[in-house]
């Protein structure tokens, strides 16, 4: 009886042995990290990434900037316009972070040199919050004026929509990008732009 307890010990402290072992081997494995060009093109997943927002904000921001809305507004107000990024829905079943792609559109429209951006609503309120608080604790020659902020002309709207084709292994998505540009006061639709990407993906 009493050796049967003691193999059961002795099992269980193989068993110990064995599992600590087994983390000590684990911890130690390798990990390769590798600096990389930002402007390399990489796809592991085959999903929506940095590339496509990059590519698509460039394409389609250059196509918007070409369009007769924007001659038209210079001669009528012979200065450039003002717009504001709005809200680009993300409509795919993947977890799309769309202010990256807001972002990137934004750095093209401002580069360009032919629209003057302002800021959007989340910003305004933290701005607004700064020049009330500046009424009161700033000096009055630092202090900035309320009520005297770049209105905006046009506001630019957009969704990203993607479909899915698979069959086994195989699977093809296609995201779609509309955008719309619409002038705030008449609410005009000036230019409406799409643009599409489509992967093949084999697993």
């Amino acid at each position: 009886m009493y050796k049967i307890n003691e193999n059961k010990m002795t099992s269980k402290l193989n068993l110990v042995v064995i599992l600590l072992i087994a983390g000590l081997l684990g911890s130690c494995a390798t990990r390769k990290v590798m600096r990389l060009d930002p402007n390399e093109q990489i796809d592991l997943s085959g999903r929506w990434n940095d590339v496509d927002s990059k590519q698509v904000a460039e394409q389609m921001s250059r196509d918007v900037l070409s369009k007769p809305w924007l001659i038209r507004f210079e001669g009528n107000n012979e200065r450039p316009p003002v717009v504001i990024i709005g809200i680009i829905i993300n409509r795919t079943s993947e977890h799309i972070e769309a202010e990256t792609f807001v972002k990137d559109v934004e750095i093209e429209f401002i580069n360009s040199g032919k629209v003057r951006v302002v800021a959007s609503d989340l910003f305004r309120e933290k701005l607004r919050e700064e020049k009330q608080q500046q009424q009161l604790n700033a000096t009055v020659e630092s202090q900035k004026r309320i009520a005297a902020e770049l209105g905006a002309d046009f506001m630019l709207f957009g969704t990203i929509n993607s479909t899915i084709d698979e069959l086994k292994k195989e699977r093809v998505v296609n995201y779609k990008i509309n955008l719309e540009l619409i002038n705030l006061e008449s609410t005009e639709k000036v230019w409406i732009g799409d643009k599409e990407i489509k992967k093949f993906i084999k697993n």
